[in-house]
């Protein structure tokens, strides 16, 4: 199918979610208790109400280079997996749980579809490939200093970095898949949704913080720390018309006023 083709069935399919509306926390607890047992008609309006979710976590996805139609229809098999568990009489609602089991599907798409081979596309990825590959260290921190890339971009790459290229589902011997085969000790889903909060109060804080600084600042901040590939301090100050001290100067600067914006947010992750 060409691109054109898939944009225009993405736009389709998006358009029918437009007149689905989000149920209300009683309606809600009503169809998966219903659902539960056993009414695949309000098992169906539970999910449907949530479409529209897994396509705005789908979209944090989009950068891969995976097809988005594809992985919407992953996260949308997180969502059904998520409603199967899901239990009404907690207090979490469907979309906060059902977040843990769209991203867990998507996730684990995105890295078959998205080889160690596919790395190598900037000379900073081939330097956190070339450190990995000699230390097998999966530090983001230690990585991002080494590599030159920003800690964001190292985290999204480590499980790529880290991938083997045998399939999860292939058995070995009398051994089952190695999917079935994974360590079950990680978070649950209620504390992944929990983390989400935290993590999201801790963007808009960031988002605050950045936007505190001066002109200047901001560019540099936004150039040096939120690029997946930034420029260097040489760079820079070719463009700002400055020295690379100055701009490392400038930098040290803006980063001193972040730490202290933030300082809050200490008491919040603890």
């Amino acid at each position: 199918m060409s691109s054109t083709a898939e944009g225009g069935a993405l736009h389709a399919y998006r358009g029918s979610l437009s007149n689905l509306h989000a149920l209300d926390r009683e309606t809600e607890r009503d169809y998966a208790r219903a659902y539960l047992a056993g009414d695949r008609r309000a098992g169906q309006r539970l999910v449907e109400a949530c479409l529209p979710f897994v396509v705005s976590i789908a979209l944090e996805y989009r950068r891969w280079g995976v097809p988005l139609e594809d992985i919407i229809q992953q996260g949308n098999i997180g969502l059904l997996k998520a409603a199967a568990k899901f239990d009404p009489n907690k207090e979490c609602r469907l979309a906060t749980y059902a977040a843990y089991w769209i991203r867990a599907e998507i996730r684990e798409y995105v890295v078959r579809a998205f080889r160690v081979v596919r790395l190598g596309t900037t000379k900073s990825e081939r330097r956190a490939l070339r450190a990995y590959r000699k230390t097998k260290n999966t530090d983001a921190a230690s990585l991002a200093a080494e590599s030159g890339l920003s800690e964001e971009r190292v985290r999204m790459l480590i499980p790529l970095l880290a991938a083997r290229e045998v399939s999860l589902d292939q058995s070995v011997q009398d051994m089952p898949p190695a999917i079935d085969r994974l360590d079950g000790g990680g978070p649950t889903p209620e504390e992944e949704a929990s983390r989400g909060e935290i993590a999201e109060h801790a963007r808009a804080a960031v988002q605050h913080a950045v936007e505190l600084l001066d002109e200047r600042e901001r560019m540099i901040v936004r150039a040096r720390l939120m690029q997946e590939d930034p420029p260097t301090l040489q760079e820079l100050g070719q463009k700002l018309g400055v020295s690379k001290e100055r701009v490392r100067q400038i930098e040290e600067r803006a980063r001193t006023k972040l730490r202290t914006e933030l300082s809050a947010l200490a008491d919040l992750v603890a």
